[in-house]
């Protein structure tokens, strides 16, 4: 079986789940280009690194974490948690691809930052660490959280007919 899509095929279009390569491929050439821009530019800086970015990556890691537990009992129907609206998974299921992605190059930067910081003996360099840390932390957070949240809104597989009893009363699983 190939694994090619014609220019007919109405599949060619179909959002997958993200691939890791992507991310570590984004996440490599981030780190070299912040590398390189680090190396060239640091003492033109004049300010500390900042926290802001490093506090709003936790913040959307820790939302997107809420948001694939709230999601996935939701879609399982479980007790108490009202049926989820379809059109609201695919919304998350945007949110974290792109946020995955994101997050992919904000550790990678911050990654390529950090290894510049400890290996530049200064000052100034030694202050940046524990920000440019957090930021990678916080960073792998955030794709860690989208993974999460993208597999969280999959479709839990339906079960065979064949395997229920006559008498079964259980709710069709493949629905949202």
């Amino acid at each position: 079986m190939s694994t090619t899509r014609s220019p007919q095929d109405p599949d060619r279009f179909r959002m997958g789940p993200t691939r890791v390569s992507t991310l570590v491929v984004a996440g490599l050439a981030a780190a070299a280009v912040a590398w390189l821009l680090i190396s060239n530019f640091y003492g033109d800086f004049a300010a500390d690194l900042p926290w802001l970015p490093v506090i709003t990556l936790a913040g959307l890691a820790v939302l997107e974490g809420y948001a694939a537990v709230n999601t996935r009992g939701r879609i399982e129907r479980r007790p108490g948690r009202e049926p989820v609206n379809p059109l609201l998974v695919a919304r998350f299921v945007v949110l974290a691809k792109a946020s995955a992605l994101a997050g992919a190059i904000f550790a990678g930067f911050y990654a390529g930052l950090a290894g510049w910081l400890f290996v530049e003996p200064t000052n100034a360099a030694v202050g940046d660490r524990p920000a440019a840390v957090a930021g990678l932390v916080a960073s792998l957070a955030l794709v860690a959280a989208a993974l999460w949240l993208e597999r969280s809104c999959r479709v839990p597989e339906q079960e065979d007919d064949s395997d229920r009893e006559p008498g079964d009363r259980e709710t069709p699983r493949g629905r949202l």
